[in-house]
């Protein structure tokens, strides 16, 4: 039986539990909050929690099917799971196959236009300093990462954007883009945190509807209902 035994962390999206007899994995539990603009805006709705925790599972498993080693033990309960306790690289990883939110703010390219090739981004994790862009060399300088460890990250990055465009193509979905955090575990780089309506752009293939968190960010109304048909799509068999 995993217990949570001690909080140790609470971010905007999720809390952290030491488990009890197993130093080397922590318990996620999803919370219904939400925030956008640096946690300049929050919000909540029902249910965000049980979505993101069921879509991240299903993810998570397909990936590792696909290849791809994540901190993802299993999922517990409606909001918990159980993952790898992982020493997270503070470098965000954001890949982007279509131009949308602060990619077309910063370079003036208008929404929805589609990349020839995805677009690799860094950005150094810390709040207090607005998640900056960073390059790779300012990542050694820092020493946020090894040389070893940033080719890894993006070669994998890269990797799970290919596997997951085919996904949701079959899906009906365009993946537009998405953020990805790695940490380091027992020496190794894994996938952490989560891949959900949090976490990516996603935009019905046929009307582009938008079916993220930008339904937050933007006022558009429908968030809760943007973040369950996302979730059936994930878990439900493909037509």
């Amino acid at each position: 039986m995993n217990e949570k035994e001690t909080q140790f962390y609470e971010g905007k999206a999720k809390k952290l539990f030491t488990v009890k007899g197993h130093p080397d994995e922590v318990i996620q539990e999803f919370k219904d909050d939400a925030t956008a603009f640096n946690a300049q805006k929050r919000g909540s709705w029902a249910h965000k929690g049980e979505v993101n925790c069921a879509m991240s599972t299903a993810l998570f498993q397909m990936l590792e099917r696909s290849g791809i080693r994540t901190h993802f033990v299993e999922q517990l309960s409606a909001v918990d799971m159980l993952v790898k306790r992982l020493e997270i690289v503070p470098l965000e990883v954001i890949v982007r196959n279509i131009a949308a939110g602060s990619f077309s703010k910063r370079y003036g390219v208008p929404e929805g236009k589609e990349f020839k090739h995805p677009t690799f981004e860094f950005s150094y994790k810390d709040d207090a300093l607005g998640d900056p862009l960073i390059n790779d060399s300012h990542a050694l300088a820092m020493e946020l990462a090894t040389e070893d460890e940033i080719d890894h990250i993006r070669h994998t990055a890269l990797k799970i954007n290919d596997i997951l465009k085919a996904f949701f193509r079959e899906r009906g979905i365009i993946l537009v883009d998405f953020k990805l955090e790695f940490g380091r575990h027992k020496g190794e780089i894994l996938l952490g945190d989560e891949i959900s309506p949090d976490t990516c752009r996603f935009w019905d293939a046929q009307t582009r509807k938008k079916l993220d968190k930008d339904r937050f960010r933007q006022d558009l109304g429908g968030v809760e209902e943007a973040y369950a048909e996302m979730l059936k799509r994930v878990t439900e068999p493909v037509a």
